[in-house]
């Protein structure tokens, strides 16, 4: 491991003062091939990237088809072009209704609170926001006041769950945060919080004691992360899940299905049965948006109706993660139906594809 000047690995704001965003401090970690060295360079101006120590350190230092530098480190196929890739598939600047609120679904909303990250994964579904320099889904600057934001939240009782988003909300300070988070308990409609953070995976130092108890505060407090393969449960990962749920915060986990990181029942099945052993409970298993930068990770649909077959009956139900996948009219689910019905009647299905007709109930 490179001895980074100054480094106070179990401090979260020295790792994000030391990431690694040159391609001479990425050499201290891997062996850049040369077409990572190209890609670096293509990123110049057009795409952000950065690592922290942590997260560089899960890197294998050879292998440029490790499925922890292929989310970290920009590859080539994200400056190709691919039919229908698309800034915004998932229409989030469609339904945005200020600044920072995008209202989608009738009664929640995403509140986007920061277009920063510790590390700008290469598979970013809000690409465009976070990491193309040329442009971002804020109306105006991020430091904008939030008085639109709350108002338009409190005139919509309809309002019930609040998914705080970005970026990385958890790049704020946990003073800033609790601005955010008391301001919205104020608002009596709002009944569930929710924050979408990565850093448990990939800067597991900032889930501190500290933040965990000025969120206990205002529970219902929910957290959902972004695990995508079985090398990224770490010690120190599994020990910021446990200080979350021993505060009370549920976490759940949203897997993107990844070419070449994940897209295999093996994979698939490490991940979740390490999941359950720490105690996150998976959720979604996103087939990956064909994003403008990102359709290079995108598998065919087949292929992760042929892992989701390979789950069930395999493992126990919480095990398996709902899979979906997220368009302009929402999310759909994408798992096949086990229940069918012809001219003899209604027919299960099970796990093995054995069959049977039961009475229409």
């Amino acid at each position: 491991m490179p001895k980074t000047q100054e480094l106070v690995w179990t401090d979260w704001r020295s790792q994000l003062k030391h990431r690694i965003d040159t391609l001479e401090a990425l050499r201290e970690w891997i062996t850049v091939t040369p077409e990572e060295e190209q890609a670096i360079a293509d990123a110049v101006g057009k795409y952000r990237w950065s690592i922290t120590p942590y997260y560089a350190s899960l890197m294998d230092k050879e292998d440029p088809n490790c499925p922890i530098r292929l989310q970290a480190v920009p590859h080539p196929n994200e400056f190709r072009s691919y039919p229908g890739a698309d800034p915004d598939p998932v229409g989030d600047t469609i339904y945005r209704k200020t600044n920072r609120v995008v209202h989608k679904y009738p009664d929640r909303i995403i509140l986007l609170v920061t277009e920063a990250c510790a590390i700008y994964c290469r598979h970013c579904t809000r690409k465009f926001h976070t990491t193309d320099l040329e442009g971002t889904y804020f109306e105006s600057s991020e430091a904008a006041s939030w008085e639109q934001d709350f108002a338009y939240i409190a005139s919509h009782p309809e309002i019930r769950d609040v998914l705080l988003t970005g970026g990385d909300p958890l790049t704020y300070s946990d003073e800033k945060l609790e601005l955010i988070v008391s301001r919205l308990r104020k608002i009596p409609h709002v009944e569930i919080i929710r924050i979408g953070s990565r850093y448990p995976v990939l800067l597991p130092q900032r889930i501190t004691p500290a933040l965990c108890s000025m969120l206990e505060q205002y529970h219902p407090i929910w957290l959902n992360t972004h695990f995508n393969h079985v090398k990224e449960i770490t010690p120190e990962a599994a020990a910021a899940c446990d200080r979350l749920l021993r505060h009370g915060i549920p976490v759940q986990n949203q897997t993107v299905l990844l070419k070449g990181v994940n897209d295999s029942l093996q994979a698939m099945q490490a991940l979740l049965k390490e999941l359950l052993k720490i105690r996150v409970r998976p959720y979604y298993l996103y087939h990956c948006d064909n994003v403008t930068g990102v359709s290079h990770f995108m598998t065919s649909i087949e292929k992760g109706r042929e892992i989701m077959r390979g789950l069930l009956g395999h493992m126990t139900g919480f095990a398996v993660p709902q899979y979906i996948v997220t368009t302009k009219l929402g999310k759909i689910p994408l798992w096949e139906e086990q229940l069918h019905q012809d001219e003899q009647g209604i027919w299960l299905e099970n796990y093995k594809g054995e069959a049977m007709r039961i009475d229409d109930w």
